[in-house]
């Protein structure tokens, strides 16, 4: 099996996906962290169907704070785990509000203390929002990785965003997230990849 370079890998993903960008819906800072908490283990055009409802009855961090957890529930019932993730954005915001924060602070060691808030989520966080430096691994990013062997194939999470960031050196790591979940999403799927017409096959453990 060929060894993928960081050359041919990036002009693929840009060739497919240069275009790809974030698919949940947002207005503010507010509604892309609590999307973002929303999303955990469903798709986003779930979550984008029940967010429309969720923000137009709770549209300030300080209004969600004080929500109902049952019509919150109610609310976002249709996405998976929807009553842990109903408890941890109320919890999120009432943490927030009790900190005197009004937006989404910029701050990393704040974001993850929040209920329903990983490393993950923080990171995704900050690099839509803030454009900050940070690379948020989710499932197809993972997938990916390990299929490539840009990270070994028992890595974390963490020990996967450390190697793809050696990897691909000083390239947008905003960019490459949104490609690469695009290319996990459409072409080296989890089930079904179509690895007949990508022209990573060679380089692919999946294919081998």
């Amino acid at each position: 099996m060929e060894k993928i370079s960081r050359e041919s890998f990036l002009s693929y993903l840009e060739e497919l996906h240069s275009d790809a960008k974030c698919a949940l819906d947002y207005n503010n800072d507010y509604e892309l962290l609590i999307s973002i908490i929303l999303s955990a283990q469903t798709t986003d055009k779930s979550v984008n169907k029940v967010t429309k409802e969720l923000f137009s009855k709770y549209k300030t961090i300080e209004e969600l704070s004080s929500a109902d957890l049952e019509e919150v529930e109610r609310i976002i019932k249709p996405i998976g785990l929807y009553k842990n993730k109903a408890k941890n954005i109320i919890l999120a915001s009432n943490k927030l509000k009790e900190l005197g924060y009004k937006n989404i602070p910029n701050d990393y060691e704040t974001l993850i203390s929040l209920d329903g808030v990983g490393r993950k989520t923080a990171n995704v966080f900050l690099s839509e929002y803030y454009d900050a430096n940070t690379l948020g691994i989710d499932t197809h990013i993972d997938r990916v990785s390990k299929r490539l062997s840009i990270s070994p194939p028992n890595a974390t999470t963490i020990e996967t965003e450390k190697k793809l960031k050696e990897f691909v050196k000083d390239f947008s790591y905003k960019k490459l997230h949104h490609m690469m979940i695009a290319f996990g999403r459409n072409e080296c799927k989890a089930q079904n990849p179509l690895c007949e017409t990508c022209k990573f096959k060679n380089n692919c453990t999946y294919k081998k």
